[in-house]
């Protein structure tokens, strides 16, 4: 997971303009051209990111910003959210830790999900109709202050019966 991230911040290198000189041949006189490169699609900027509230298991409001195209495990893991036993697959797509339940407007703009993601939030608990998983859904600007509740349990093959890990 830190791998994907860490190649998505490169991707988003900008490289400055350089400069070339090129002769006229009629006049034996030089002009420079300025050209631009840029490998990636946007800059890392702070006024790029998305802003998420998250609503940890005790009610806390958290408010954090991620860049357009991380999901929001990534984001969890990013700013080193203390979300008990989230993301325990790393976003592989073989657990249902990451549960999110988002308000019905929100949900509406996540877009479609798929019979894999179905499966999985069949072993979510406190499964809602806006329930998605965190590894699954990507920040776009659209989603811009959106509010995102972490359910009270959750399902984590890591911790026995009692609770303790």
């Amino acid at each position: 997971m830190a791998l994907v991230t860490a190649l998505k911040r490169l991707a988003h290198v900008r490289f400055g303009h350089y400069s070339l000189r090129t002769a006229t041949a009629a006049s034996g006189s030089y002009r420079t051209v300025q050209r631009s490169l840029t490998i990636g699609t946007q800059p890392l900027r702070s006024d790029n990111k998305v802003t998420v509230h998250f609503f940890n298991r005790d009610g806390e409001k958290i408010t954090v910003k991620g860049p357009p195209g991380d999901s929001l495990l990534d984001v969890v893991i990013n700013e080193d959210l203390d979300f008990d036993g989230f993301g325990a697959c790393e976003g592989t797509l073989a657990c249902s830790t990451c549960h999110l339940v988002f308000d019905e407007e929100v949900y509406k703009k996540l877009g479609p999900i798929t019979d894999e993601e179905m499966d999985m939030l069949d072993l979510a608990y406190g499964l809602t109709d806006t329930s998605r998983l965190g590894c699954q859904i990507c920040l776009t600007k659209s989603l811009e202050g959106m509010e995102v509740r972490v359910p009270e349990s959750v399902a984590d093959i890591r911790q026995s019966k009692d609770g303790s890990s």
